[in-house]
């Protein structure tokens, strides 16, 4: 028995001293010292019938105990207990203390083993999680405080993988820098997020709105794609990352004018050198995965770790993107990996010239998923004009989701049977009973004809505009003389973007999308009385003045020196925007910003 652990009032007390006086079963010599004088056994052959003095005998037992105690309790101070309270055996060997061993399960000496001090241990600690468990999940009030992987807030990377159902925060900024924090589940995507903001900003919703992934310090940008989940793009990027709810009218522009996307020269078939595929079979071969199209071309391309760039004939296939050691070779020996498709995302690059030293302004980027903040693992990529960068990424998302980019786009127009994250909002009955009326004669009759009701609301919007002419004429007093309503009325509408540089216009044009009829009004900076249309064609962007011009006291508005005239701004988008006029397409999409 090891006695290393027993307190001293165990060794004092007399019921104890009693009970080893008594004990049957116990060796002296597994209790006592290496020093005591043992008698000898009684039945032994030399046994002497001498009597034994008993008192000496315990009181001898007694000293070896305190001996033994004493030099246990020196060495108790560093030796560390186990949870019941005993020493560690192998702490016992090292102090010089030998653990005595009982020879048979008989002779083994009961310590004393305090073990309800384990059991209320245990159920302190089962209360304590029962506890915990039961009350309510508190937000914390001072995220900034805590450390990232103990914040409310979802900081970017820091969320695995694969994560259970919960509520998220996530924080989405517009391009007037204003930004808008919302509470979302782990599976909600990113067409619900924009259906959701569309929803709290009361903005007009067209299917054209897109959550913009936008990583400032590269230089990177690209669109989600409706079946993302939001919450997983956020777990792969970094602190300075943010994202950007903006509209782009590209987005599934490829799947109308198909023609338009992919140039026939740079679309043909893996299996053929030179064959090419027909237009009227072009989305088809791009959906079906069984198919082997292929973009092709020339390309410049940023060696990795260096500035330098080499132009290669690059081929954009479903396996990857390669480029040819030979020429324009397409033989597997003459084939190069450059990237791959499946864990990477195309992105735009904003500033290329200026961060990458790039050849050309039409640079985009492959950029591996596992990659947060590293501009060494980016392959960089640079066409020689916009059609053909567009083609290559267009090409990719078709290569990478497939049938999926065609469901997506094919939603918005059944999402009346789809059910949604939240209900879209109701017109109240007010408006439901609203009704066209006819007050021209004597009695007013209700328009039963829609085209009829329609003609009458255009009629009824022009109307203001006769009484505001009339009026000024007459030289009544005007709340915003010397300027009449006619000049400050487009300040309201959305495609009008007040005093903004010609580049900046531009940049507005090619983020929201450059398609055919993007728009947009803007101050000239050239002539302070005059305005500019902004106006994208066949992914060039042009610009138009429009001048104002004197007849009879009226200020009127044209874009084709007085031919046509206008009393304001929004009737001259209103009109261009069912006639082509001498403008090269309609005024289709404005280019508007909304604020969170």
């Amino acid at each position: 028995m090891a006695l290393a652990g027993c307190p001293d009032y165990f060794l004092h007390h007399p019921n104890y001293q009693d009970n080893v006086d008594r004990a049957p079963t116990h060796r002296p010599a597994d209790l006592i010292g290496p020093n005591f004088q043992q008698s000898p056994n009684r039945n032994s052959p030399n046994h002497q019938e001498d009597d034994v003095d008993l008192e000496a005998l315990v009181n001898d037992m007694n000293s070896s105990f305190e001996n033994l105690y004493s030099t246990c309790n020196v060495q108790s101070d560093s030796t560390p207990l186990l949870q019941n309270g005993q020493l560690q055996r192998a702490n016992l060997q090292t102090s010089g203390i030998s653990s005595v061993q009982p020879t048979s399960p008989h002779q083994k000496v009961k310590r004393s083993q305090p073990m309800h001090i384990l059991a209320v241990r245990r159920l302190q600690e089962e209360e304590q999680q029962l506890r915990t468990s039961s009350l309510p999940a508190i937000p914390n009030p001072f995220p900034e405080l805590c450390s990232p992987a103990n914040s409310p807030v979802l900081s970017p990377g820091s969320l695995p993988q694969c994560q259970p159902s919960g509520k998220y925060i996530i924080k989405v900024f517009s391009e007037d820098g204003t930004g808008k924090v919302v509470e979302i589940p782990a599976d909600m995507t990113a067409r619900d997020l924009c259906q959701l903001l569309v929803y709290k900003s009361h903005c007009l919703d067209d299917n054209s709105w897109s959550l913009v992934e936008h990583h400032p310090r590269l230089g990177l940008e690209r669109c989600l794609e409706d079946h993302e989940h939001v919450v997983q793009v956020q777990a792969t990027m970094t602190s300075e990352s943010k994202f950007v709810f903006r509209k782009n009218y590209a987005k599934y522009e490829f799947f109308k004018n198909p023609l338009n996307f992919f140039p026939e020269q740079m679309v043909a078939w893996c299996q053929e050198s030179n064959g090419t595929i027909p237009q009227s079979q072009l989305l088809q071969n791009f959906l079906n995965s069984s198919s082997c199209p292929e973009i092709q071309g020339f390309l410049y391309v940023k060696e990795l770790g260096r500035k330098s760039w080499k132009r290669l004939y690059v081929f954009l296939r479903r396996s990857g993107l390669y480029c040819s050691t030979k020429g324009t070779s397409k033989e597997p020996r003459h084939l190069q990996l450059l990237a791959d498709l499946e864990d990477s995302n195309i992105f735009s690059v904003i500033a290329g010239k200026k961060l990458y030293n790039a050849p050309t302004e039409y640079e985009f980027c492959i950029k591996p998923n596992k990659s947060r903040n590293e501009s060494k693992e980016l392959r960089m990529l640079c066409a020689e004009d916009e059609q053909s960068r567009t083609c290559w990424m267009t090409a990719f998302r078709l290569f990478k989701y497939g049938i999926l980019l065609y469901q997506n786009y094919k939603i918005p127009q059944q999402r009346k049977t789809l059910l949604s994250h939240f209900s879209t909002p109701v017109r109240s009955v007010s408006e439901n009973s609203l009704v066209a009326m006819d007050f021209s004669g004597r009695i007013g009759r209700v328009i039963e004809n829609p085209v009829e009701a329609q003609s009458a609301a255009m009629e009824e919007g022009q109307a203001w505009r006769k009484r505001s002419q009339r009026m000024n004429i007459l030289g009544s007093p005007s709340p915003l003389h010397p300027s009449s309503l006619s000049t400050v009325i487009h300040r309201t509408q959305l495609w009008f973007h007040g005093r903004i540089t010609r580049e900046e216009s531009h940049k507005m044009i090619i983020q929201q999308g450059q398609v055919d009829g993007l728009f947009l009004l803007r101050d000239s900076q050239s002539n302070p009385k005059a305005f500019v249309l902004t106006l994208c064609h066949h992914q060039k962007i042009k610009h138009f003045q429009i001048l104002p011009c004197e007849e009879d006291g009226q200020i009127f508005f044209s874009l084709d020196d007085g031919n046509t005239k206008f009393t304001d701004l929004i009737q001259l988008v209103e009109f261009y925007q069912l006639n082509r006029g001498v403008l090269p397409c309609k005024l289709k999409h404005p280019c508007t910003i909304v604020a969170l």
